[in-house]
């Protein structure tokens, strides 16, 4: 019997995006939305606020940032989700810090809080962004997800009704990063934040009163840091099985978005 070998995907080519021609898509409304995506540590929000600056400089118009990561939208949890407000600038942003820390969250109320801030954006004029790693957030707005409907979280709808207020013209740019290059960034990135006070960051969170089994399930960073504050691991066991964790995350990120492309879904892929 041959022996398996271990196959590693291969990465989607490269595209340079025109961003003139998004520009003008956006203005004669061909294109509704640009969705930003990509897996964790491949860029995505330095990518977004810059092309966020370029499309304002083209048209004239303001662009703004609507968010799809499922753990930011928690106000006190910053350096585990790696918010980097800063980065923003001056370009505005939304549905992050709209909950307290150990509120409950749902697909379908991101996908109404999400409708609130693009009705918004273009009422003002403004050019939408959504920018995330949450794939089933980015599904629930640009596949239509209708939750009213007897499958909510299937892609195709064949019984659904598109909810009212959602794009129907996305674009999609995917931050295309190499595994070895994306992991070396996570493990890079962890120590930093290891070093910004994550660890006391959580502390806090739990003295504050968010129960653990909270942190627990926002998993990854809260998930074994928690562990880690309780005695559960050794700063060792804490730090090797996060960064295990979160690199298996990425790939699990890059399979559900090489799915949406399976599902129709056109993602132009580059390198930032």
């Amino acid at each position: 019997m041959p022996v398996a070998k271990n196959i590693i995907a291969q990465l989607p080519d490269p595209e340079v995006i025109d961003v003139p021609a998004l520009a003008r898509a956006l203005e004669d409304g061909s294109t509704d939305l640009v969705v930003v995506l990509g897996p964790t540590a491949s860029g995505k929000t330095r990518y977004a606020v810059s092309l966020a600056r370029e499309l304002q400089r083209l048209t004239g118009k303001p662009a703004e940032i609507i968010s799809a990561d499922s753990r930011q939208i928690y106000r006190g949890m910053d350096i585990g989700t790696g918010k980097d407000l800063a980065e923003y600038g001056d370009v505005p942003y939304h549905l992050i810090d709209i909950l307290p820390a150990g509120a409950k969250y749902s697909v379908h109320a991101f996908q109404q809080d999400f409708i609130k801030a693009y009705r918004d954006i273009l009422d003002r004029g403004a050019l939408p962004i959504l920018c995330g790693g949450t794939g089933l957030y980015i599904n629930a707005v640009t596949a239509g997800y209708d939750f009213n409907g007897p499958h909510p979280l299937s892609a195709k709808r064949p019984e659904g009704k598109r909810p009212e207020g959602l794009p129907e013209k996305p674009y999609f740019i995917g931050t295309l990063v190499s595994r070895e290059v994306r992991n070396a960034r996570i493990d890079a990135r962890l120590e930093a934040r290891l070093q910004e006070g994550m660890v006391e960051e959580i502390k806090g969170l739990l003295d504050s009163g968010v129960p653990a089994e909270s942190l627990i399930a926002y998993g990854l960073e809260y998930k074994f840091v928690t562990l880690y504050v309780l005695g559960e691991l050794t700063r060792a066991e804490m730090v090797t099985q996060l960064a295990t964790a979160i690199h298996q995350f990425a790939k699990r990120q890059m399979t559900w978005f090489r799915g949406m492309e399976r599902s129709g879904a056109v993602i132009h892929w580059t390198e930032v």
